[in-house]
Order: C-alpha cells, then structure tokens, then sequence
C-alpha cells in the first residue's frame, strides 16, 4: 500500500475513496466487479458495525455489505468532500 492509501475497513463512516488496487484471488475479484467495486471507482463508507462486524458501502448508486475481511483486502487513497465548508 502507499504512503496515502488505506484498507477500506480503517476508513470512518462518512468518508470516501478512490479503489486503487483489490488484493483478491480471480474468483473474489469477479464478485467484486460484479457488485461495482473496480479499481478507478469512488466508494463512500455508510455505516460500520461494532465488534468487528460489517461495513456498508456506497459506490456509484449501489449499496454494499461486506465483511471486514473483504474491506482490508480493498486498497483506497483518501479523497477531500470538495463540498465542504471550512
């Protein structure tokens, strides 16, 4: 991983990422893509269960649940909301 990229599961809820690398075997890259999660694509963390539990993603207009295991193998640089106000 770079020196700005982080796994999916260390991000907060709220903030968001371009996907620059997935670190997955053929078979989980597939079902990845499937669900829209491709290098390039911004993804938005939603909501994060306690204990170790699910993250609930957003990228482009689909909605993911995935297990923490899956989001460490998801590398993404940090992106500024551009929206905000200081």
């Amino acid at each position: 991983m770079g020196e700005d990229a982080f796994a999916l599961d260390h991000f907060q809820v709220g903030e968001q990422g371009r996907i620059t690398d997935i670190q997955a075997e053929a078979e989980l890259l597939q079902r990845m893509a499937a669900l829209g999660l491709r290098e390039g694509c911004v993804v938005q963390v939603l909501r994060k269960a306690s204990l170790g539990g699910p993250i609930h993603v957003r990228v482009g207009t689909t909605e993911v649940i995935m297990r923490r295991i899956e989001a460490k193998r998801i590398v993404v640089v940090p992106m500024l909301d551009l929206m905000a106000t200081p």
